[in-house]
């Protein structure tokens, strides 16, 4: 085997974010009676919340904002988007989605299968940059926790993908050589991008087979392709 260590992404990749998140939205919405505020169409409340959380963690990986500015602004801006005006209601709404959203447990498609294949052969651990007490969370939500010998977040790591530093961290914890480990994950700049600038190589995730023109070792479209790679 040319490779020893996995480093995976968790969210897109192993986790179903989309999925989750739309399970804690859905219950959100009801929960707080939206509808009888001015969010006519949960559709529409999705969708603002995807434009809004994309552009907020896009700014949190480039270094622009910090964890709190996506915290205590996502859903305030959301609810502004409707011309909502409630600091309460942003707040309790923020509150109630990083407590529940990490505990749904949908996984991609394929994940398990994949991590039964992978943990019998290769040290795995975990490379995000979502918040430290969160990721626990949700890998022992979705019943993935024991495939990992370690998570390396970037408040633990003091570095986020993309810096190099934050997979140096990884591995030297690990005891692996950079040549001896593969990071995969869906993002072209903070998984492969950073990997790339720690010298590792990459497995790029694209299930929606978007086109781009980034350099990767490898691009899958199902994680079960990892069976066939690894």
């Amino acid at each position: 085997m040319k490779y020893k260590c996995i480093l995976f992404d968790l969210d897109h990749t192993l986790w179903d974010f989309e999925t989750n998140s739309s399970l804690t939205l859905a219950e959100l919405y009801e929960t707080h009676q939206l509808q009888n505020r001015g969010v006519n169409q949960f559709a529409d409340f999705k969708k603002v919340f995807s434009s809004i959380n994309t552009d907020l963690w896009n700014r949190y990986d480039a270094g622009l904002i910090n964890r709190d500015e996506i915290r205590f602004h996502r859903f305030k801006n959301i609810l502004a988007h409707f011309n909502i005006v409630d600091e309460k209601l942003s707040m309790t709404l923020s509150d109630e989605y990083v407590m529940q959203s990490p505990k749904k447990s949908a996984l991609m498609p394929n994940a398990i299968e994949s991590l039964e294949y992978l943990a019998a052969r290769y040290h795995m651990t975990i490379v995000t940059n979502g918040f430290e007490e969160i990721q626990g969370t949700k890998l022992a939500s979705s019943g993935i926790t024991h495939y990992f010998k370690s998570v390396v977040t970037s408040a633990r790591a003091g570095y986020k993908k993309p810096a190099r530093e934050i997979f140096d961290f990884a591995l030297a914890e690990s005891g692996f050589k950079h040549h001896e480990a593969v990071m995969i994950g869906d993002n072209l700049q903070t998984d492969i991008g950073g990997a790339r600038n720690a010298n590792v190589d990459t497995i790029y995730f694209n299930p929606d087979r978007l086109i781009h023109s980034e350099i990767v070792t490898h691009e899958i479209h199902d994680l079960k392709q990892l069976i066939e790679i690894l």
